[in-house]
């Protein structure tokens, strides 16, 4: 089943992967947050995928290096916000990884309040 967006107490939450082009961690990245959301027992959830070629793409997001995962346009892991198409690296249990595990994917998200109930 496919959702229109996500929905919380009657709200629909945008959900966006924000990567460069060629970034080789928006597609381990992508894979993670639907693991995430499949461990949250959320299926079909939309997940924008926006490219950002310029600077000006960044301008007005929390964008902080790619790839970054923003729940209605807040970073599920706060950063400093960047206008640099750079890549980003995340601190996992396992070191520092070019994304969150599935694990602080999943905490992130249910930290926002998503999932089973």
């Amino acid at each position: 089943m496919i959702h229109q967006g996500l929905f919380k107490e009657d709200k629909t939450l945008r959900i966006q992967l924000l990567v460069i082009e060629d970034c080789p961690n928006s597609a381990v990245a992508s894979n993670r947050l639907e693991a995430a959301f499949r461990s949250l027992g959320i299926d079909g959830v939309p997940v924008e995928h926006r490219v950002m070629k310029t600077r000006a793409d960044v301008r007005g997001t929390e964008f902080a290096g790619s790839p970054t995962i923003t729940v209605d346009g807040l970073d599920l892991f706060p950063g400093t916000p960047t206008e640099e198409l750079s890549c980003r690296v995340y601190s996992t249990p396992l070191g520092l990884q070019g994304a969150p595990t599935i694990e602080q994917l999943t905490a992130a998200l249910a930290s926002r309040g998503l999932g089973k109930r």
